[in-house]
């Protein structure tokens, strides 16, 4: 198949979900041409069959804010009629999904678009009343329309009040390149320091300054140290919550990464203390190193971990900070939870079985 991927260039989950999805069905012998206003950061070069399309959006003085939606739309056009591309995959419902419908209206109906949502595209942006009637009608106009978790899927016909069905298709994760390593866990290793991990982008849904809350109870239990992966608006604030807490020089940011398959085998745990999380993209790269996951119960994170970490309220960092304690002072309880979130990962959510669930719904549309 030609397929068309419209995503974010960003390191969100949807911008990583539709960029490893687009290696990955090239890898397998797809013509795939990616679409964005940047290139992905996830996107790796020297893969046959994939072609990255960038979407230059024109700033005239007229306009206060250049219109994406519109150039989108165009480009979405031309990639269709120069590459003869079957049907457009667009990852998160605004603005993508109306730019293709655009599209598809100026070729007379030619154009056929899955839309697959995550999260925020329903839950913040979706529901936001400048956008809910555009949104709902976008994804009505959809060819197919497809939901991260169960738990989106109830929010988006509950929000939306769409008759419109919406299959679920988890995200997925390479659990060749995430995979553990020969690194000790914190019980047999020299020096018991735990290594605490938080990875995101650091928006205010996020929680990030709770992670922080929650390390420093951890650490007056626990040796410990913790890494922050990522950046965003929120690092600041969340490390100065740290020096208030005495715990800034255990704190270190690490910064937006590339390589988080060499760092998640060095971590004990993982920390989300997300406000909503309709997924857990990290937790699940988590996982596929061994890595357990302490998170807050919202959203469909109880999808992901299953029974392989611990869920705890929200906004209760010292809830988190005891649930961290506990697994982190029982050496047997530890291993079977590292060796259980592998397995999980492996059984339900690696690339092959996932990729294969998007090929079928292609299938369909183009039947």
């Amino acid at each position: 198949m030609r397929i068309g991927i419209v995503c974010y260039p960003t390191v969100g989950g949807s911008g990583v979900v539709a960029t490893e999805m687009a290696m990955a069905l090239a890898e397998r012998g797809h013509e795939i041409h990616l679409l964005s206003y940047d290139r992905p950061s996830r996107l790796r070069g020297g893969i046959p069959g994939l072609r990255f399309h960038e979407v230059a959006v024109s700033a005239y003085p007229l306009f206060r804010y250049p219109p994406y939606d519109l150039a989108l739309a165009t480009r979405m056009l031309e990639v269709r009629e120069e590459a003869k591309v079957d049907l457009f995959h667009v990852h998160y419902a605004i603005p993508h999904a109306v730019s293709a419908y655009l599209a598809r209206s100026m070729c007379g109906g030619c154009l056929e678009f899955v839309t697959t949502l995550h999260g925020t595209d329903i839950t913040v942006v979706g529901s936001d009343r400048s956008y809910l009637r555009p949104t709902r009608f976008a994804l009505e106009q959809s060819d197919a329309v497809t939901a991260v978790s169960r738990y989106l899927a109830d929010e988006t016909h509950l929000v939306f009040g769409t008759k419109k069905p919406v299959d679920v298709i988890h995200n997925f994760v390479d659990t060749d390149r995430f995979q553990p390593t020969d690194h000790k866990p914190w019980h047999q290793r020299g020096n018991d320091e735990r290594i605490i991990v938080h990875a995101s982008n650091f928006r205010p849904v996020k929680r990030l300054a709770d992670v922080v809350r929650a390390f420093a109870a951890i650490q007056r239990e626990l040796p410990a140290r913790l890494l922050l992966l990522g950046d965003g608006p929120d690092r600041e604030h969340a490390l100065a919550v740290a020096g208030d807490l005495g715990c800034r020089h255990k704190v270190e940011h690490v910064g937006v990464r590339d390589d988080l398959e060499r760092i998640l085998p060095e971590a004990d745990l993982f920390l989300s203390a997300s406000q909503t999380e309709s997924f857990g993209l990290s937790m699940l790269e988590a996982m596929s190193c061994g890595v357990p996951c302490i998170s807050t119960a919202v959203g469909g994170v109880a999808e992901v971990i299953g029974d392989t970490g611990r869920l705890v309220p929200f906004a209760d960092p010292d809830a988190m900070a005891r649930a961290a304690v506990e697994v982190l002072s029982d050496a047997d309880g530890y291993d079977a939870l590292a060796k259980a979130a592998r397995q999980r990962a492996i059984e339900h959510f690696s690339t092959d079985r996932i990729v294969a669930q998007y090929v079928s719904v292609y299938e369909r549309v183009l039947q």
